[in-house]
């Protein structure tokens, strides 16, 4: 027979080890196996006082208080967002487990039998909580701590049952020390961490059949009790009273976590309404960034998000230093690591989501945060990273649109003109050419993508780029060489429209210089006045009459 000294010490290791291991190994959430410590320590006290016994009433009431601890354990364990997505069925399931056993103790296996003396509340619990753990198992079949967590629930079935039947023989009472040594054991192995790790929550649909089968196993109880009392004296009724009491709290739990849902739901609909509105009117790509700041906020809880980033390119990517994504194209978003054990950053790249492809100039939502919060938003940020991808090409379309209707308008205006000039883009390449342009270097039409640097005597080209790389207004002298072997001399004036919405290059008109009086001759001040080309200080005769 074990005494009161070797329980306290089962005990004491037990919820040592328990501690240990969250410590060692540090899940993402530490309630569930602290519940679970605590349950420990009420099972050793409580079997403390029994060996004394000298305060059976008070060892009864702390194994409730034990039966209460490893209650709330579990509800933990199976608390959405964690190894289970759904725990909906797993609730109906149990729930009506529960008055079926109910059921069939007491109009079955407790009436008349020699199991009366067997405590049908504790066989009732420990049924329970095994079949919770085994979904625990059935969720990670590789998971040691949960294999440990069945152990135990069998022990402890064992024991209970075994205990009385056997008046308290060894054998039910290493049941109870083995139950000891598996809980102790499950938080020291490595998987235990797996068990609270964060999962995206899946909405099952509702159903009529899980209603009712609810509703049912919420009736039990009272109607075994009135059973009961039509039939004779009640006696069962703290087996009744258990029953109802785990019933009403699967019923609670069930409603609590339906209502929670379609409250987050609710705010995700609302923060997602909000964003695309926010998004629509964006005229530009800092004011998408601040749009999808705000939905990121509204979307999570407060201080759960330590960075918010958008990189609208595939650069932004670059220099974040993140890593690419994982193999398979269809990847929507993917973790990479962060500093703290509980923190990650989710990468959702900017996808075009009715074509469901990957933004041409790539980019992505980055997001930092607590794991917890990130995993059950992340559909949600995925949504939103494509509704920033459909803002950021709405207005790339946008302005490439204006862009074309203010070429188009110039092409008509300067059309029938004399005028030379030309609007060369940020890499030099022309975008328009008036037709004294294509006139003055004898070209009939100008292939796509010519730069203007092209048209430029070799001698004068880096004049011209360096002239042209500059930022501001300025002019450079330079000679255009023609198809027929002669060469035009030109005053280039450009001007730095870069920063212009619908612009975005530099505009450059040319004049045709026709004697020295002309290219020395003073010009306007510039914020970059450009050098006189080399053909001026040429002393050779071969250039002199060059032109």
């Amino acid at each position: 027979m074990l005494t009161a000294i070797v329980w306290a010490l089962l005990g004491a290791g037990s919820v040592g080890a328990i501690l240990i291991g969250v410590r060692r190994h540090r899940p993402i959430r530490r309630a569930p196996w602290l519940l679970l410590a605590g349950s420990l320590a009420a099972l050793s006290v409580g079997d403390v006082l029994y060996e004394y016994d000298r305060l059976p009433a008070l060892a009864d009431t702390v194994y409730l208080a034990m039966f209460a601890l490893v209650a709330m354990s579990l509800i933990q364990f199976t608390r959405a967002g964690s190894l289970l997505p759904d725990r909906a069925r797993l609730i109906d399931l149990v729930a009506f487990a529960c008055a079926a056993m109910l059921v069939l103790w007491v109009f079955a296996i407790g009436s008349g039998t020699r199991f009366q003396t067997v405590p049908a509340a504790d066989v009732i619990g420990d049924l329970l909580l095994i079949a919770v753990a085994l979904r625990l198992v059935a969720a990670d079949r590789r998971n040691v701590s949960a294999y440990l967590l069945v152990g135990g629930g069998l022990a402890m079935l064992a024991g209970d049952v075994l205990y009385p039947l056997t008046h308290e023989s060894p054998v039910a009472e290493s049941a109870f020390a083995l139950l000891y040594l598996a809980w102790g054991a499950s938080a020291l192995h490595p998987s235990m961490a797996r068990l609270t790790e964060p999962h995206p929550a899946r909405l099952a649909p509702w159903r009529f059949r899980d209603t009712t089968l609810l509703a049912v196993s919420a009736a039990v109880p009272p109607l075994v009790l009135v059973i009961e009392a039509l039939s004779g004296p009640v006696r069962n009724g703290v087996v009744i009273a258990v029953t109802g009491a785990v019933t009403l709290v699967l019923t609670i739990t069930r409603l609590a976590d339906s209502a929670q849902q379609h409250s987050q739901a609710l705010t995700r609909e609302r923060a997602l309404r909000t964003a695309n509105t926010a998004l629509v009117a964006a005229a530009d790509p800092p004011a998408v960034e601040a749009a999808v700041q705000a939905a990121v906020t509204r979307l999570l809880p407060a201080g759960a998000v330590r960075r918010v980033a958008l990189a609208t390119d595939d650069a932004g990517l670059t220099r974040e230093g993140l890593p690419s994504a994982p193999a398979g194209g269809g990847t929507r978003s993917w973790w990479t690591g962060a500093a703290e054990p509980d923190e990650r950053t989710l990468i959702c790249p900017l996808r075009l989501e009715p074509l469901a492809v990957a933004r041409p100039s790539g980019g992505a939502l980055m997001v930092t945060g607590r794991r917890e919060a990130l995993v059950a938003g992340r559909d949600a940020l995925e949504v939103l990273a494509g509704e920033a991808a459909l803002a950021l090409d709405r207005i790339t379309l946008v302005e490439a649109v204006g862009r074309r209707d203010s070429d188009l308008y110039l092409r008509a205006v300067t059309g029938n003109t004399a005028e030379i000039m030309a609007v060369v883009d940020s890499d030099h390449r022309i975008r328009y050419a008036s037709p004294g342009l294509r006139s003055l270097t004898g070209v009939a039409e100008m292939p796509p993508l010519t730069a203007f640097d092209e048209l430029v005597h070799p001698d004068d080209q880096e004049a011209v780029r360096r002239a042209l790389r500059t930022e501001g207004d300025g002019k450079v002298f330079c000679a255009l060489p023609r198809p027929d072997g002669t060469q035009v001399l030109a005053e280039v004036r450009y001007r730095d429209l870069r920063a212009d919405r619908l612009v975005q290059g530099l505009v450059v008109t040319l004049r045709v210089v026709a004697s020295r009086s002309d290219v020395i001759e003073p010009a306007p001040h510039h914020e970059h006045q450009g050098g006189l080309p080399a053909w001026v200080n040429r002393r050779s005769a071969q250039h002199k009459f060059r032109y």
